[in-house]
């Protein structure tokens, strides 16, 4: 179904984040809860969503309007197809919305909750999906039993039960051929979207209530059916951990998750040919708090995404609707402060298009989780004050791939310059898109970028020497001019700073943005390159800090902060805290 074009904004800016925050906070969203002023406010949240995403990109709508496709998630399901602007991104997405649409009703009742895989980012013709993880024999056998049990047996919305079709109903009754159908057809869909790489979040490797096995994942599947795909198991924390956070006064510094507790037995594992570009020891992820388990979940992430092939990208956890909306988000937030996705919204729009697409729609549970202190979708927002260096850009890697041979960035950068002042001395050179022969040696190109107005990058390099011979003789040409010496002798100090791919992972807010000027330097040189022809480090960061304060902000004003009240020992809530993690039902976590 194509979706429709100029939708009325439902809201802007800080008024309208804050009525959907007001609303997030009061309600638990359901596709299949319908009318009163409840309603009515969701169906604005949703027009808004589609309005943002058509400013950039073609797409259509998988109707959910009932909750029949699945009862949490968003009733307009929004598959992106291609960049509006080809230049910016030329790729295109190949799935067709009626065999997708297909698929996915054959193959939900695979996943957890029948949160199946779902696209929701477009990336380089990517899709980067979300979902929850497989399915166990306790949801395929019942439906209903298994929301009781896995809500710990209290009465709330995840407790009713669902339509159930007679396929459904048959499904239930086959014989041990049960999973080969099922996870059989979650596989179409993961291939079908060109899908090659599922990162599995979970820190269990089957999640256990009351001593059932009610979820599974594909890494454990014993009949591996998965084997084909790369998996990455990736443990990071769930919700309960967040309380700690919250406890700690919101300081993630420090914070370091306890590996020794009985329910956590999946370790992490990622084949070295996907890690191989990053500069991480992935042995240490024991040691690592909070904050560098998140910058290097994030950056290899990236990496995937920005890797050479046309594959796609899962990232689930258990239910997929805490940890996986954390790093959707922040990846959506990353690859728009590079200018590389939904490129013409402001930082106030897509705040609240993550806001309300990647967390409300897709029903994180905000309700329950401010109820019980596990504030993890706080700490998603206030965290992107970790990322806003270089060394998250996915730009970065891109302009590294492009620079040929023998050369460095800044000779690069030093060759346009002097280019530009023999043909216009004293003018800089500000053609757009365009070839300039130098001479029968090189050739330089520049492409816009596809980041902001006014912004542009290397990515698009192309530099042709001659030979070795060439090079060396420009390098001599440049290096004996005056202002060549200049810069040189400027370098010489900053040389023996590490380079972009050796930084050291730091878990202090202020680590980030150390790091962030090793690519810029180049421009304080007296052969400064116009700030506009780089996507710049410095863009980024003011444009995440900007979405970072209007979150801290409406925040702030709508749901607030909450203090951290004295806990009596004899309280019965303190008792009943004891208890529940003295039986194994809650794990504890060491600071």
């Amino acid at each position: 179904m194509a979706a429709a074009r100029g939708c009325p904004p439902a809201g802007s800016g800080d008024r309208g984040l804050a009525e959907l925050l007001l609303e997030f906070s009061r309600a638990q969203y359901r596709a299949k809860d319908g009318g009163g002023n409840a309603a009515s406010k969701v169906e604005r949240i949703e027009r808004r969503c589609l309005e943002l995403f058509g400013r950039d990109y073609r797409y259509s709508v998988i109707s959910n309007a009932h909750g029949e496709v699945c009862a949490h998630y968003p009733r307009h399901i929004v598959l992106l197809e291609r960049d509006n602007a080809a230049s910016r991104d030329p790729f295109e997405s190949s799935v067709q919305v009626g065999k997708l649409q297909d698929l996915i009703n054959r193959s939900k009742m695979a996943r957890c909750r029948g949160r199946f895989v779902c696209p929701v980012i477009l990336y380089k013709g990517k899709h980067i999906c979300r979902s929850a993880t497989l399915a166990g024999w306790g949801e395929l056998y019942g439906r209903t039993g298994y929301n009781y049990i896995f809500s710990g047996g209290s009465d709330d919305a995840w407790a009713d039960a669902e339509d159930i079709s007679e396929e459904d109903s048959a499904l239930r009754n086959a014989d041990s051929q049960l999973f080969d159908k099922v996870r059989g057809h979650d596989i179409k869909l993961l291939r079908y979207l060109s899908v090659r790489y599922i990162c599995d979040l979970m820190v269990e490797n089957k999640k256990v209530k009351f001593g059932l096995n009610v979820t599974s994942s594909e890494k454990v599947d014993k009949a591996q059916r998965y084997a084909d795909f790369t998996l990455l198991s990736i443990p990071y924390p769930g919700c309960e951990f967040f309380k700690e956070y919250k406890d700690r006064d919101y300081t993630a510094e420090g914070l370091i998750f306890n590996w020794k507790q009985d329910y956590v037995d999946a370790p992490l594992s990622i084949p070295a040919s996907v890690t191989q570009s990053l500069n991480i020891d992935w042995s240490e992820y024991q040691s690592w708090d909070l904050v560098q388990q998140t910058q290097n979940y994030l950056k290899l992430l990236i990496s995937i995404i920005n890797s050479d092939d046309d594959s796609g990208l899962l990232v689930h956890c258990i239910s997929g609707w805490d940890r996986t909306p954390l790093f959707i988000s922040l990846l959506r937030l990353s690859l728009w402060a590079d200018g590389l996705i939904h490129a013409s919204l402001e930082p106030s729009e897509i705040l609240y298009l993550t806001v309300a697409y990647d967390w409300f729609l897709f029903g994180h549970m905000l309700v329950d989780r401010l109820n019980k202190g596990e504030e993890i979708f706080f700490f998603c927002f206030n965290f992107l004050k970790h990322i806003t260096s270089e060394e998250f850009s996915a730009v970065k890697s891109q302009r590294r791939k492009s620079l040929p041979p023998g050369f460095t960035l800044e000779e690069i950068c030093m060759l346009s310059e002097c280019f530009s002042e023999h043909q216009h001395p004293g003018v800089l050179q500000r053609d757009r898109g365009s070839t300039t022969s130098l001479s029968s040696d090189f050739s330089l190109g520049m492409e816009s970028s596809p980041g902001a107005a006014g912004s542009f990058t290397y990515e698009a390099v192309e530099l042709m020497p001659a030979g070795a011979q060439a090079q060396a003789a420009w390098r001599k040409s440049c290096a004996s001019s005056p202002q060549a010496v200049l810069w040189s002798r400027a370098q010489q100090s900053e040389d023996r700073l590490p380079s972009a791919g050796m930084v050291e992972v730091k878990s202090s807010s202020s680590s980030s943005s150390t790091h962030s000027d090793n690519f810029l330097r180049i421009g304080s040189s007296p052969l400064e390159v116009p700030r506009s022809r780089l996507v710049s480090a410095s863009d980024r960061e003011s444009r995440l800090e900007e979405v970072r304060s209007a979150f801290l902000a409406t925040y702030s004003r709508t749901i607030g902060l909450k203090a951290v009240p004295p806990s009596p020992s004899g309280a019965i809530g303190g008792l009943l805290e004891q208890f529940v993690r003295g039986v194994g039902l809650r794990g504890s976590s060491t600071l």
